[in-house]
């Protein structure tokens, strides 16, 4: 499960709030089967992002530095290494 969310911990620079929120809003579309909210699903669908995205932040902060970096990078990372044109 979740085999696409892509590793934060050992980032330079550290994993940014934006790309913990992207992280924790696909690990709770896929866990809740729900792609895109509704009037009913919205709210608790949300607080949920909310939720995992600051324990997310937490966890990395106290875990130690990783001795190598991620294998892969985040995709706001990748999105933004191509429009540099690298």
């Amino acid at each position: 499960m979740c085999r696409n969310i892509t590793t934060l911990r050992g980032l330079e620079p550290a994993a940014t709030t934006a790309e913990i929120e992207a992280g924790a809003r696909q690990y709770v579309r896929k866990i809740s089967g729900v792609q895109k909210t509704s009037p009913a699903t919205e709210e608790v669908f949300e607080r949920a992002v909310a939720q995992i995205a600051a324990i997310t932040a937490e966890l990395l902060a106290e875990l130690p530095p990783r001795k190598q970096p991620p294998p892969t990078l985040p995709p706001l990372r990748r999105i933004a290494a191509r429009a540099a044109g690298g």
